[in-house]
């Protein structure tokens, strides 16, 4: 009975390893993609922590506070998208 688990498992890492293969492979990014790409999931992350303190703060001065940081990573998180689109645009 042992060996009907095992070769089941065997089987199910072997289909796995071949539907990773079929995945189509990701394009090269260059060090200033991958830069900007740390800073937005960076920015994201901060946003989501202000937020959440945000959500939780009884303090009405240090909500002003969080509103005021929430505002500048939001504009942080714009003015990355939009440098990322004219980079696109500037590359075609």
């Amino acid at each position: 009975m042992a060996r009907g688990w095992e070769s089941k498992s065997v089987e199910a890492q072997i289909e796995s390893a071949a539907g990773k293969q079929k995945e189509t492979p990701k394009p090269e990014l260059t060090p200033d993609q991958i830069h900007r790409l740390r800073e937005k999931e960076s920015l994201e992350l901060s946003r989501t922590r202000v937020q959440r303190e945000l959500a939780a703060s009884t303090n009405p001065r240090y909500q002003v506070i969080l509103r005021k940081a929430l505002a500048d990573l939001e504009a942080k998180l714009a003015h990355l998208e939009s440098a990322k689109k004219a980079a696109a645009v500037a590359a075609r």
